[in-house]
């Protein structure tokens, strides 16, 4: 069973997802990568969306790093590195959320997520090339990311009188990612202080009489179930950010830590499974009231490659029958909904029933990530099981 999985793996990301990318995306006139890729790879938007550069140029880099080291992927990275480099920055050393194809600002996010694939993408092509300059635009980039979250007034997000303060999920699951790429190659004392406290930080969201992580909490005590933000569940953030919490231990090894990521797991699967049309919902409300996403009821990409991915890396770790049951499920649903056999990739996103509602690849917010992200792991813990 592991050896089917592991090939079906395998063919996927080699012969499906990054041939596809490589012949569509790659922006050989103006530097960078084209996202917005319709079915066929047909370009529908020339924008460049620097958080999907940054995750292209990661995976790009990894994959020249840890599978083969095929020049066409390090071109593939050097081509969005370059790009990167010469146009994300503003004034003030922040990093925008979409230029122009030829790089011309167009939209700035106050946000720090752009930055945060930027500084991955820097620090990857770093391990696959050895030049000094690029690690060294990585750490300084991810020390300055920290301030932006500690700070959001220094990315132009005052703190009004009415907003509690809360910690976010994603912001959680940032900081630890980061960290967790620069340790095998940079040794600073402060790292492990930072993977300590994402560590309690996950914590902070763990709900243990649902067994999943939430994604806001407040930080001083206040209650914030009133409102959606205070209720809300991402099955898909929660798998990931536990699956994170199971790499970080291996940093930090704690058993109790353990036990908690592993059911966090599998309390989002059975949260967020529909049990009538099968697949994983987008968002939902912990107390079953509506969400104010739209599309809470939508089945997309990532939730459940991000839960493959999981159920992989708790197979391999445990031995327990119930990850391959759950594999099974996913594993099946993603296939049979997502993958695109005539012509590569995946499709991002289905409705409630399992139909593909936008016949894109990729766009704004789905890149060449998610999908070869998700294989590739677990083509590795495969291998090593």
């Amino acid at each position: 069973m592991l050896d089917t999985y592991r090939e079906c793996y395998r063919k996927d990301l080699l012969d499906s997802v990054v041939p596809f990318w490589l012949k569509h995306s790659l922006d050989h006139e103006c530097g960078g990568y084209f996202t917005c890729l319709d079915r066929d790879g047909t370009v529908f938007d020339t924008k460049k969306y620097l958080w999907l550069q940054g995750r292209a140029i990661w995976m790009f880099a990894r994959l020249y790093n840890e599978v083969e080291r095929r020049q066409e992927w390090l071109d593939a990275a050097t081509l969005g590195v370059e790009f990167i480099r010469k146009h994300m920055w503003d004034e003030k050393g922040r990093v925008y959320f979409s230029l122009t194809r030829e790089g011309k600002p167009f939209f700035y996010q106050r946000k720090p997520y752009a930055a945060v694939f930027c500084m991955m993408g820097l620090l990857e092509y770093y391990k696959a090339t050895g030049e000094r300059v690029y690690f060294d635009e990585a750490v300084d980039l991810y020390w300055r990311i920290g301030e932006w979250v500690k700070n959001p007034a220094l990315m132009d997000r005052p703190v009004l009188e009415g907003a509690p303060s809360l910690s976010n999920l994603a912001n959680v699951m940032v900081l630890a990612g980061m960290t967790l790429e620069l340790m095998p190659v940079h040794d600073d004392p402060r790292y492990l202080q930072v993977l300590q406290q994402a560590a309690e930080g996950v914590v902070r969201h763990y709900l243990p009489d649902r067994r999943i992580l939430i994604e806001n909490v407040p930080l001083s005590g206040e209650r914030i179930d009133e409102w959606p933000e205070g209720r809300l569940f991402s099955p898909g953030h929660s798998i990931e950010v536990a699956w994170f919490l199971l790499h970080l231990l291996e940093r930090l090894p704690d058993e109790s830590l353990r036990r908690l990521a592993l059911d966090a797991i599998e309390g989002s699967l059975e949260m967020g499974w529909d049990p009538e049309y099968g697949g994983l919902y987008y968002f939902m409300d912990i107390q079953g009231k509506p969400t104010l996403q739209l599309e809470a009821s939508m089945k997309l990409w990532w939730v459940h490659t991000e839960a493959i991915y999981a159920l992989v890396l708790a197979y391999t770790l445990t031995h327990e029958p119930r990850w391959l049951e759950w594999l099974e499920r996913v594993h099946t649903y993603a296939y049979q909904h997502f993958a695109d056999p005539e012509y590569g990739e995946w499709f991002g996103y289905c409705d409630r029933y399992g139909k593909v509602t936008h016949t894109l690849k990729g766009g704004s917010y789905k890149g060449f990530f998610h999908v070869p992200r998700s294989l590739l792991f677990s083509i590795q813990r495969l291998e090593s099981a």
